[in-house]
């Protein structure tokens, strides 16, 4: 399996496809396999590269804390690896923290930026919902349930019950590949410095001159899709795109239509 050392630490990745390079960053606690869905369809017309942030999946786990601006330089240092100069950047949820910090820190090397799911921190975002953080932050259920409470309240009214499948499928990998307490500790650490208005991005988006994308699930409870338009005013040549039937896991919910987007946008 494809391992590259990349600013100190060994990362896993994987290429699909060939054409424009695509990296696509995936949220908290989750390993490439949160893209599964779409790689098939955007290798079509990219060179995918996906790949497990440092604390999960097969790449490597130092201790904590880490930072926005920590991940973003093992993306470049991965990008050097592979000779690549500029690629479109794809992230989502903690992924597109790691985005902008990539962008705003190396925008030499940044082509397109595509913003899914995700804020500028800071006190002005819009936070998660009392509905998803009662969800998210309960410590009394057992493990299993409470991930499967989380599956029905980051994803669109309905949409687990009438996947099924999916939901099985999404239970058993996570049973697969447990979350270790150290390391998600580690990742948490990327959103909560963001919380002060000095550290967050708000201020700083303004000096990108990079194209950008902005995707949200019209149902995401966990990043409320307010923060699309707050995102789109502090980037100038952006573009927003909601999503009517989705909610925060859009590229697992609805595959097809994400891809689409972000096939349409790098055109």
């Amino acid at each position: 399996m494809p391992k590259i050392t990349s600013n100190g630490i060994g990362l896993y990745y994987e290429i699909h496809g060939s054409g424009q390079s695509l990296i696509l960053i995936s949220g908290l606690g989750y390993s490439l396999w949160q893209w599964h869905r779409m790689v098939p369809l955007l290798a079509k017309h990219f060179q995918v590269i996906t790949f497990d942030n440092r604390g999960v999946g097969q790449s490597d786990k130092p201790a904590g804390p880490y930072s926005a601006q920590m991940l973003a330089a093992d993306i470049v240092g991965l990008l050097d690896a592979l000779h690549i100069e500029k690629a479109i950047i794809a992230g989502h949820s903690m992924g597109g923290f790691i985005a902008q910090a990539l962008a705003l820190g190396f925008p030499e090397r940044v082509e397109k930026l595509i913003l899914c799911s995700t804020n500028f921190g800071g006190p002005n975002h819009v936070p998660v919902t009392p509905e998803a953080m009662k969800v998210l932050s309960d410590v009394t259920s057992d493990a299993l349930t409470r991930f499967k409470n989380g599956l029905v309240v980051s994803t669109a009214p309905g949409w687990a019950e009438k996947n099924q499948t999916m939901i099985e499928e999404w239970i058993r990998w996570r049973v697969a590949n447990p979350v270790e307490p150290a390391p998600y500790q580690a990742q948490l650490a990327i959103g909560l410095g963001l919380l002060s208005e000095e550290a967050s991005f708000e201020k700083e988006l303004p000096r990108l001159h990079i194209p950008t994308l902005i995707l949200f699930g019209a149902h995401d409870k966990v990043v409320p899709p307010e923060n699309a338009s707050l995102l789109a005013k502090q980037i100038a040549n952006s573009k927003v795109v909601i999503f009517p039937d989705a909610g925060h896991f859009f590229p697992i919910e609805i595959p097809e239509a994400a891809a689409q987007a972000m096939i349409h946008f790098a055109e």
